[in-house]
């Protein structure tokens, strides 16, 4: 009986396809190896949103290389989709895939452990093409699932090589999605997390919105919260926000993707929004939900970016009041266009990353002060303490709650929590006694 083994690089969408591996590995008899030394069969999902995501996925095919010679080893995903040199810069996998017919790769291992033969099998997008289903049996080993509805990418912003690695906007069709999540709760998750590499266009083939996807997750019997991933501010209008103000399972949690605060950044950059457009999303979001939470990404450095532009962009994160920003530097893609403008120093890059974060840490102090005193809604998780419980509120607070106050465990529990203290990424509180009346 052969093990296999997962190396898992990059976003969510990766780490669920990851699980539909898992999944489509055990259907052919392999069994999953939990330790590294355990395994016959490595499998490595790669990530390509930036250069230090190419080297993390080349490294560790390289290193599995050097310490496990006779294992057989498989790269796969966006990596080997978007880089065409693929074969010759990565000789030490045995198979080497992309992102479409991943549920045959258990089969291609299979054909490797008989035969010895490399395969390269990364067949290109077709304009035409349809969502790739691929089930997985949840082992439910946390109380949070997520769940891919979308894929592909139809914006091609200038900096992101993902439109390359992923093909066009697809979507899970409704169907899928209602007995997806059915077979979710039925294992016991009672929050799910809707992701996608485009997520807001969700639908757009069948005439369905991002909405649509989201009722029918809250119709699902066990599923108490639903919430999204990270999403396109422009395509959230006031009508899906109304839908989904009137679910009580939603989660008011909105990552919506910023990237730049300046409007002359931003259209380099080939976004579809200004400064301006983007503040009155986030007002329209706060006319429907007062207890919003906004998270962000935050590109610093991206090609001819001035000190002005970049100072449009402090000032605009002040402005939204973000509950937490992910910051990230610029990184060229080869083939995009901002691969082809002037680029900045490394130094000038790392000296605004760091700028960007203290303005990011002081405004997650701020929001998470402002939780003090209130009562909040606590889905506790996995016991990983011996000092605390811990879970997360509606917004995705991470919410501790020292065991003093409740001796048993409380994972999978919905229970409602009095704010106390917020730390420097988290709040502490007490269980609310109206929960036992």
């Amino acid at each position: 009986m052969y093990k296999v083994f997962f190396i898992t690089f990059g976003c969510k969408v990766s780490q669920y396809e990851t699980e539909c591996l898992r999944s489509c590995f055990i259907s052919r008899g392999f069994e999953i190896a939990i330790a590294e030394d355990e395994a016959d069969v490595f499998v490595v999902n790669s990530c390509t949103v930036t250069g230090s995501g190419d080297s993390k996925s080349l490294y560790a095919v390289r290193r599995l290389r050097r310490f496990y010679p006779q294992a057989v080893i498989v790269l796969t995903g966006c990596l080997p989709q978007s880089n065409k040199d693929i074969e010759k810069i990565c000789p030490e996998a045995d198979v080497i895939t992309g992102t479409k017919e991943r549920d045959k790769i258990p089969v291609l291992v299979e054909k490797v452990l008989t035969e010895t033969n490399r395969i390269i099998s990364v067949p290109d997008f077709l304009s035409c093409e349809e969502f790739e289903d691929i089930p997985y049996e949840s082992t439910f080993t946390q109380t949070r699932a997520f769940m891919k509805i979308q894929d592909g990418c139809n914006c091609f912003c200038s900096y992101c090589i993902i439109p390359y690695a992923r093909g066009r906007c697809r979507s899970k069709p409704i169907e899928s999605v209602k007995s997806e999540a059915q077979r979710l709760a039925d294992a016991g998750h009672k929050e799910l997390v809707l992701v996608g590499i485009n997520l807001a266009f969700y639908g757009q083939e069948f005439g369905l919105r991002l909405a649509d996807a989201v009722e029918i997750c809250c119709q699902t019997a066990g599923i108490e919260r639903v919430r999204f991933g990270s999403i396109e501010p422009e395509m959230l209008t006031d009508a899906d926000l109304k839908r989904l103000s009137v679910l009580p399972q939603f989660c008011p949690q909105f990552h919506l993707s910023l990237q730049s605060g300046s409007e002359s950044v931003l259209r380099r950059m080939n976004r579809k929004y200004t400064p301006a457009e983007y503040m009155a999303i986030v007002e329209k979001i706060r006319s429907y939900f007062s207890d919003a939470a906004f998270t962000t990404d935050i590109m610093v450095g991206f090609p001819e970016e001035t000190e002005e532009e970049f100072a449009e962009s402090l000032t605009f994160v002040e402005k939204v009041g973000f509950a937490a920003i992910h910051v990230f530097q610029y990184s060229p893609r080869k083939g995009t266009p901002a691969a082809a403008m002037k680029q900045l120093t490394k130094k000038i890059k790392a000296e605004r990353a760091d700028r960007m974060k203290s303005a990011g840490e002081r405004l997650s102090k701020k929001y998470l002060g402002s939780l003090v005193g209130k009562r909040v809604p606590v889905l506790f998780e996995k016991e990983n303490s011996p000092d605390f419980h811990q879970g997360h509120a509606p917004d995705h607070t991470l919410i501790k709650v020292f065991r003093e106050n409740s001796k048993k465990c409380l994972r999978n529990s919905i229970l409602y929590v009095i704010i106390e203290e917020c730390g420097s990424d988290y709040c502490t509180g007490r269980i609310a006694d109206d929960n036992y009346t």
